[in-house]
């Protein structure tokens, strides 16, 4: 099961796929227009921020946005975002990319 934080909205995990089925990027607007995620551009627009801001996706401009390591990790259930730490199959804490590597190898 994935490891959500208390911050996290409902919409959070759908938008991650979202950008991890679309070759790892995406914008407010693409999602809206796929309506696959079925809330307002502006609420998608604020939780793209939020993810941004907890390092799990990356604000490259023009409202383009990349998935980090840690949201795949995430989606994979080996990263806890409450606790901003990886986990491996055994539950136990384990070291991972730092929060400074680019995400997917870019």
């Amino acid at each position: 099961m994935r490891r959500s934080a208390s911050w996290q909205s409902v919409w959070d995990d759908r938008i991650l796929e979202w950008i991890r089925e679309n070759d790892g990027t995406g914008t407010a607007a693409q999602m809206k227009k796929s309506e696959i995620i079925r809330c307002s551009r502006s609420t998608i627009t604020r939780r793209l921020n939020k993810l941004a801001d907890e390092g799990l996706l990356r604000d490259v401009g023009n409202g383009v946005y990349l998935m980090t390591d840690k949201a795949e990790a995430y989606l994979d259930e080996e990263y806890d975002v409450e606790e901003g730490r990886y986990i491996n199959n055994n539950e136990s804490v384990v070291d991972g990319p730092s929060a400074e590597s680019e995400p997917n190898g870019v």
